[in-house]
């Protein structure tokens, strides 16, 4: 890699820190050529991207784009997880993780904060922003949908009462 395209690729990092919601760090060493494109198949469908990064390239990065926050976890060969919606990449490669032991997250990103483990994974159990909005469309919802059948209940009583009278009077008739 020449020193152009050292700088392109520490440009493409700059944005990647600078406009993702969140960005996931993990070590693959191990994973097979299938492991690596399973993994990134899922990312891909989950609207998630992963690359394999240098890891002098990306603490020269962060100094520019998170003041040097998490250069401490890029040690060994790294990749990163990204998206726009900050939990998606972090589903998707805690995941992974659970189903293939030589996929480890050391850490993560969110804005320009350094994320632990731990916290990478506590982001992974939030719910995403379209879950979200889905819960939050129900409870306004709620109320309409519960002042209708409120409003239907007196009229489907009077229509059993009636139901009711009707049949009492076909058996008045018929005896």
């Amino acid at each position: 890699m020449d020193r152009a395209e050292k700088q392109e690729m520490v440009e493409i990092l700059n944005d990647i820190f600078a406009t993702s919601g969140s960005v996931v760090v993990a070590r693959y060493k191990g994973l097979t050529v299938a492991q690596m494109t399973d993994l990134r198949r899922r990312m891909g469908g989950a609207g998630a991207k992963f690359k394999v990064i240098k890891n002098r390239l990306a603490k020269i990065a962060l100094d520019s784009s998170a003041d040097g926050a998490g250069a401490d976890l890029f040690l060994e060969p790294t990749g990163i997880a990204f998206a726009q919606d900050p939990t998606v990449a972090a589903k998707v490669a805690a995941d992974f993780a659970k189903t293939t032991d030589k996929f480890v997250i050391v850490g993560g990103l969110l804005g320009k904060q350094a994320l632990t483990a731990d916290a990478v994974k506590a982001l992974a159990a939030i719910p995403s922003k379209e879950e979200l909005r889905s819960k939050l469309l129900g409870v306004f919802l709620a109320p309409g949908s519960k002042l209708v059948r409120q409003l239907n209940t007196p009229a489907q009583n009077l229509a059993g009462v009636l139901q009711a009278f009707k049949e009492k009077q076909e058996k008045q008739e018929a005896a």
